[in-house]
């Protein structure tokens, strides 16, 4: 019941918000469906009934495919981050203005509805139907309240997406074939016999598809491009949520359907994923531009998560449980300052920024607190998932974590110098007469300061309910 109600809120309100042209209203009724959906995901989180935590109903019977959803602690986790994600947003950006107000709010809620899905499917086709719907609103979305550069930049987005999403299906489809029941059923997916060529050429099929959505190197060209471009608050959820579905999608599907292909190409993955982290960092740290420095520090800190995946560690499979969240609660708070500034000033770029602190104090504070959390500093959230997945990296290769331990240098670097161009130095002409953040995101960076704060001082709580999802991934 819980999973589609999940489902079914946003999913509804959606549809009813493309009928409500006041801007306002849309405002008010979208961020009321986000704090319902969120109340439900936090029920689930104290509910252990499998009634309550499972359906199974008729779908396409003639294909095999069933309504089929549960939950457990990795589901839950994922739904509670996509719960608390869209109210936040919403609320911070609750004073922002849009084109028809009604068609943007309906498809954020229908993203939801879609990532909800996602993370609670346990038949592979409605696992496919959900992955497009979360994807489906977000090309909408770009294409129509983007920047200048938002139909070439979306197109770019389509076709890698389009070319992975085609991947998974054939992917789908092949397992399909080689079940004993012709069935969709994650179970009967997990015990499907294949052989190390087929399971060879199965894995990339899966694997590129996620590879597209995380994303990491060298498949990640359509992301900087597509946060810069994209209005913030989508960009919030593609950087925060949506990138889940990669991790979410390999922890799944990928390692317990191919563990022959997962030993054969663990390395290569690794490797490319390190690559991606420093490259990524680098890069972050010639930006000029808020955007691209948050877009390009995603890629390094989700390079991590997908190289602790494969060293197939249990420590570290449970750090990046926990970095799951935690960096989809960093990374939004981070672009909701980079919104906030760009709102009230009209740029994004270091060189036109500087000195905002002694007009924007609250604001200053808030971002510092981030920032410590981006680089993982002792006591904030980060903290215990980096410790963990670079725990599981050294357990596999020494080397390889010493390599990939070189971006924690590096993302302090990137971090800090973002703080110091923005609000320290010189005043500009461009912050000279800058105020400080509105009401609400100071409401909304305030929730998120305390939620990295406990969770760096007592992170139990994620590996309490994540544990038992690593095991048996792990264990298949």
């Amino acid at each position: 019941m819980i999973p589609v109600l999940l489902i079914v809120i946003p999913l509804i309100t959606g549809l009813a918000t493309f009928f409500v042209n006041n801007g306002r209203g849309a405002k008010m009724w979208s961020l009321l469906a986000s704090i319902i959906t969120l109340a439900v995901a936090a029920v689930a989180l104290f509910t252990d009934s499998a009634e309550q935590l499972t359906c199974d109903a008729a779908w396409l019977p003639a294909l095999g495919a069933k309504f089929s959803l549960s939950m457990d602690g990795m589901s839950k986790m994922l739904c509670l981050l996509t719960a608390v994600a869209f109210p936040l947003v919403f609320g911070a950006t609750y004073k922002n203005t849009y084109n028809k107000p009604g068609s943007f709010y309906a498809l954020m809620l229908l993203m939801q509805a879609g990532l909800m899905g996602v993370f609670v499917s346990s038949d592979a086709l409605l696992f496919y139907f959900f992955w497009e719907l979360a994807l489906i609103p977000a090309y909408f979305l770009c294409s129509t309240w983007g920047g200048e550069k938002r139909i070439q930049v979306t197109f770019k987005f389509f076709i890698y997406t389009f070319v992975g999403s085609l991947l998974l299906l054939v992917g789908i489809l092949y397992i399909h074939f080689k079940t004993p029941d012709a069935s969709f059923a994650l179970q009967s997916f997990y015990h499907v016999k294949l052989t190390a060529a087929q399971q060879y050429f199965v894995f990339w099929l899966f694997f590129i598809a996620f590879a597209i959505k995380m994303p990491i190197f060298p498949f990640h060209t359509w992301q900087p491009d597509t946060y810069e471009q994209s209005p913030t608050a989508v960009t919030m959820i593609l950087s925060g949520v949506m990138v889940k579905m990669g991790l979410y999608g390999v922890i799944r599907w990928v390692l317990p359907i191919f563990p022959a292909a997962v030993l054969k190409f663990d390395q290569l993955i690794i490797v490319l994923s390190v690559i991606g982290m420093l490259y990524a960092s680098l890069i972050a740290i010639r930006q000029d531009d808020i955007k691209r420095l948050i877009a390009y520090s995603s890629i390094a800190h989700i390079g991590l998560m997908c190289a602790a995946i494969f060293s197939s560690q249990q420590i570290g499979m449970q750090g990046v449980m926990i970095q799951m969240f935690n960096h989809g609660i960093n990374v939004i708070g981070l672009w909701i300052v980079a919104d906030a500034i760009e709102q009230q000033l009209g740029t994004r770029k270091f060189s036109e920024l500087g000195g905002l602190a002694q007009r924007a104090p609250g604001l200053a504070t808030l971002l510092v607190v981030m920032i410590l959390a981006n680089i993982a500093l002792p006591l904030t959230n980060a903290f215990t998932g980096e410790f963990l997945m670079f725990n599981g990296l050294f357990r596999y290769s020494i080397w390889m974590a010493f390599i990939a331990g070189i971006s924690i240098i590096l993302a302090a670097v990137y971090s800090l110098n973002m703080v110091q161009k923005i609000f320290y130095g010189r005043t500009m002409p461009a912050t000279e007469y800058a105020n400080d953040a509105s009401s609400n995101i100071k409401f909304v960076l305030a929730l998120l300061v305390i939620v990295i704060l406990v969770l760096g001082v007592y992170p139990q709580p994620v590996i309490n309910l994540t544990q038992d999802s690593v095991q048996a991934v792990l264990a298949k």
